[in-house]
Formats: structure tokens, C-alpha cells, sequence
């Protein structure tokens, strides 16, 4: 049975789409909805005066996930869906995995981009590191 569905976003328009059948699917499940995005690592090694340069990094990406996850939880509050929220450093598919674990979620809702070819190569799939590595079913919203 399907208590916890953890949802990733990006803050993407995919990702909403995502978020809303994630939260779709908790509704008709009876299950609580844990958001989840990733703060990216501050790109650069530096001291002294690049610490002020990284704490605004950090704040504004903070502010921008806290964002994203805000929406996820206006849709599971108007479904009327428990919500919690994940909000981690470092590489998505980790966040993710690690958020999924740590929070005993069942299943994982993500988007896919559907970038294929070349700009899979070059940009990555956060949705395939994902699911190659997940051991919790993985629906995938396009």
C-alpha cells in the first residue's frame, strides 16, 4: 500500500505537471505527499571574500526551491493531502534518493524532459540516474 509519494521539482513546467498527478495520485491513494528539491553545490572553491559571494548563492537558490515546493503544497492542501517537504545540497538524483529513503516514501513522481541523443549525453537525465538506481517504483510524468 502507497502511504508516502515523494515528488521532485525543478520548478519546470514539467515538474508541475508532475507534481500535479503525484498529488493526483496521493489523493485517490490516501497517502501524504513529500516534496522534494535539490539546492545546487556553489560552483566555486574560494575563501575569504567568495563567502559572501556563496551564502547569496545558497540564499537565492533557497529562496527559488522553497518556491517550487510552496506550489506542490497548495496543490496537496486544495486536495486535501498531508504535505512535507525535503530541501537538501547537492545532486538531484541523490537528494532524491536519499529524500525517498529518509522519509520512508513508496513511490517517487518525477518529470522527464525527454531529451534524447546528444543533449541526454551532454545535459544528463536526473529521471534516468533515478531510475537506474531506485529501488521504490519511479513514475515518470511527460
Amino acid at each position: 500500500m502507497t502511504q508516502r509519494i515523494l515528488i521532485a521539482t525543478d520548478g519546470s513546467e514539467l515538474s508541475q505537471r508532475a507534481a500535479a498527478v503525484g498529488v493526483g495520485l496521493a489523493r485517490a491513494l490516501g497517502a501524504t505527499v513529500v516534496g522534494c528539491a535539490a539546492l545546487p553545490v556553489y560552483p566555486y572553491h574560494g575563501v575569504g571574500e567568495a563567502a559572501p559571494a556563496e551564502a547569496a548563492f545558497q540564499a537565492a537558490a533557497a529562496a527559488r526551491a522553497n518556491e517550487h515546493l510552496d506550489r506542490i503544497e497548495r496543490l496537496a492542501k486544495d486536495a486535501g493531502v498531508a504535505f512535507a517537504r525535503v530541501l537538501r545540497e547537492g545532486h538531484p538524483d541523490d537528494i532524491i534518493l536519499q529524500a525517498a529513503e529518509s522519509e520512508n516514501c513508496d513511490m517517487i513522481v518525477m518529470a522527464s524532459h525527454g531529451r534524447r541523443g546528444l543533449a541526454s549525453v551532454l545535459l544528463g537525465s536526473e529521471t534516468q540516474k533515478v531510475l537506474a538506481r531506485s529501488s521504490r517504483p519511479v513514475l515518470v510524468v511527460r
